[in-house]
């Protein structure tokens, strides 16, 4: 697994890591130090966690909520990543695909056709 904070991103604010970037997080979420300072912040405060009433989209402009899209993709791929890593992981440790679709949720045959190494995509691409 990629342990690079060079290639993640903030969860929260969408920053993307540098060789010096901190980061906290796990399952694909990660967190940098200035959104984890702040936000240890306003949840150690009974005061600043009650003044957050609505959520921050409420107050977006359609031109901001836009911009926030492709941060949320951007996000969404980092978990898949982290995902399909877990995956391999498993495998690598003989778990059976049957077992894998279990704790997913799915089948056998749904969690392969996902997760197998070799896609119909590469195999076009060495043939």
């Amino acid at each position: 697994m990629d342990f690079s904070p060079a290639s993640k991103m903030c969860s929260f604010c969408g920053i993307h890591g540098t060789r010096k970037t901190k980061f906290a997080g796990g399952l694909g979420a990660m967190m940098c130090a200035d959104c984890l300072e702040y936000y240890h912040g306003v949840l150690s405060s009974k005061k600043r966690t009650a003044a957050i009433s609505r959520p921050p989209w409420e107050s977006m402009s359609d031109t901001e909520l836009l911009s926030k899209l492709p941060l949320i993709a951007q996000t969404a791929d980092q978990v898949n990543e982290f995902l399909v890593d877990w995956v391999r992981l498993a495998r690598s440790r003989n778990l059976s695909w049957a077992e894998i679709g279990k704790a997913l949720g799915t089948s056998r045959q749904a969690a392969w056709e996902r997760f197998a190494e070799v896609r119909a995509d590469d195999q076009i691409a060495t043939a």
